[in-house]
């Protein structure tokens, strides 16, 4: 069998030399840093408050006492007020010892900074929800979504990678699907592209690929990319 096969939920880490960041925290959040060997991070960036992208947020527990600190994260007021509604003892005035060690950071569509890192949102629509994508420096990720406006979509042109996801093969009321996927990056027109948050209905990973153009590939767990 071939382990690209083998999906968990859609997360990101990114490094330079300035930032370690972490795109949303899903329900397999610590395996996939224990698998990656990852313990360090500067702050968590969330795309939505879906369970599948915030569900792991209790799992931080480990980071904030190797970094002896609260762990700054950034979303949405409707993603904040969701977390502080899912994890209320996160939150709450009176916290019990022991619990993730947060630092709330509310972010809109205006270009923001962590550790000095330039981190520019892009809303895009996962049916009638916002969700953001990020750009930073040259690399775009972007997922659930099913429509991106033109001028969201001004924002991404120019990256040198940009990973979009690409759900299925047939219609999906929240979702791109491969065709979907495929003509947006063909209006970006950069030279790289990875397709996540992809689904069992797509296929298998080689003969999917197999069917690509050079330029779109599909993401797997573990992937990693030097830019």
């Amino acid at each position: 069998m071939d382990f690209r096969d083998k999906r968990l939920r859609t997360s990101v880490y990114i490094e330079t030399e300035k930032v370690k960041l972490v795109i949303d925290t899903g329900p397999d959040f610590r395996q996939q840093m224990l698998q990656n060997r990852l313990s360090d991070m500067d702050a968590i960036l969330f795309t939505h408050e879906h369970k599948d992208h915030v569900a792991g947020l209790d799992d931080i527990r480990p980071i904030n006492y190797l970094q002896n600190k609260e762990l700054p994260i950034y979303g949405s007021e409707q993603v904040i007020q969701h977390l502080k509604a899912e994890f209320a003892y996160i939150f709450a005035e009176k916290k019990y010892p022991g619990i993730p060690q947060v630092s709330i950071n509310l972010i809109n569509l205006q270009p923001f900074e962590v550790n000095g890192e330039r981190i520019i949102p892009i809303q895009v629509m996962h049916h009638k929800m916002p969700v953001l994508g990020f750009r930073i420096r040259n690399f775009t990720y972007i997922t659930d979504a099913n429509y991106i406006a033109p001028e969201e979509l001004e924002k991404v042109k120019g990256s040198d990678v940009v990973v979009l996801n690409g759900l299925q093969i047939k219609h999906h009321i929240s979702h791109f699907t491969l065709e979907d996927a495929k003509a947006v990056l063909t209006q970006i027109g950069s030279p790289k592209n990875y397709l996540t948050h992809i689904s069992h209905h797509l296929g298998r990973h080689a003969q999917v690929e197999s069917e690509l153009p050079d330029s779109i590939k599909l993401a797997f767990d573990g992937l990693s990319l030097e830019l």
